[in-house]
């Protein structure tokens, strides 16, 4: 085993394209088919699998690149060191549609030269969260579990080799523009709602209801509205009244201050609880930066 097949091999995970993979490279792809496949006959695995998704690390492979991935940001650490030369790292964070996690990753950004490294913030669908830490696009994924969901994610999560780091338990809130005729109550019910628009986050098509980014997905909504990103909510929360269901962790500076999260009442204890928590690699070794990261995530949260 050489360090070049471990790049190729960590190219082709980031990318799950044996082309896209071959073209960052700079080889030809039979080059590259060539070379994994002696990797995977030394090590004795199949590292890799062609999904209609693309290519996608197996269980065994999944467990390899972890390893892998931590031996070669010790290689580039040491090439940096002693090379005489920059080597710039690469970090990733993909996240649910949560505030909280782009300031965090704001602030992290802060404490590093933009130079030495390669930032990547992808605020997505909750698949798209999951794929890129399974292919190790991104180091951390952020999203939550619920009573509803747990059962799917925790086995897309076995799947590619992942575990879900607890962060936080929160109870659901409906957040509202602050001129919203229910923005001021003590609290709401969905009763209340009822004439108002729900809006959600698009999913894709055919996605299941269990990759919802809110909790409380299978309630009958009579009005719903799909958006695709967070200023789009924002903007139809203003211009129709509309709500959405979230965590009540709402981060001013980034989304504004004339909102409003007014805790939703009548729902089910267990229904009604998000866990919000982070998935990484199993077996990984946070880098320096992911750690300082998730401490950013925490002390925002008030866990520190």
């Amino acid at each position: 085993m050489t360090l070049l097949q471990i790049k190729y091999a960590l190219a082709i995970a980031e990318t799950s394209s044996m082309n896209k993979a071959a073209e960052r490279l700079y080889i030809s792809q039979p080059n590259l088919t060539g070379a994994v496949r002696e990797l995977e006959k030394e090590l004795g695995i199949q590292i890799f699998i062609r999904t209609s998704r693309g290519v996608i690390p197996t269980a065994e492979g999944a467990d390899f690149l972890a390893s892998a991935r931590q031996v070669f940001q010790q290689y580039e650490l040491l090439e940096e060191k002693y090379s005489g030369g920059a080597t710039r790292r690469k970090f990733a964070v993909s996240t649910q549609h949560y505030s909280f996690a782009i300031k965090a990753f704001v602030e992290t950004v802060k404490k590093y030269d933009t130079l030495d490294f390669d930032f990547a913030i992808r605020e997505t669908k909750t698949m798209e969260v999951i794929d890129d830490v399974g292919a190790l696009r991104s180091e951390i994924g952020i999203l939550f579990l619920s009573s509803f969901n747990r059962r799917l994610l925790m086995k897309l999560f076995a799947e590619r080799g992942l575990e879900f780091t607890p962060l936080m338990d929160c109870r659901a809130y409906a957040y509202l523009w602050g001129e919203h005729p229910l923005a001021h109550e003590k609290s709401v019910g969905m009763e209340q709602l009822l004439e108002y628009p729900c809006l959600s986050f698009e999913q894709g098509s055919g996605s299941s209801l269990f990759l919802a980014e809110e909790i409380l997905a299978d309630y009958d909504y009579p009005r719903t509205i799909k958006v695709n990103d967070r200023a789009t909510m924002l903007n139809l929360m203003v211009g129709l009244n509309g709500y959405t269901l979230c965590s009540g962790i709402i981060c001013e500076e980034l989304n504004g201050s004339g909102y409003s999260v007014v805790p939703l009442e009548g729902c089910g204890d267990a229904e009604a609880v998000m866990e919000v928590g982070y998935i990484t690699k199993k077996h990984s070794v946070l880098s320096d930066i992911g750690q300082t990261y998730l401490a950013e995530v925490k002390r925002y949260l008030g866990l520190n």
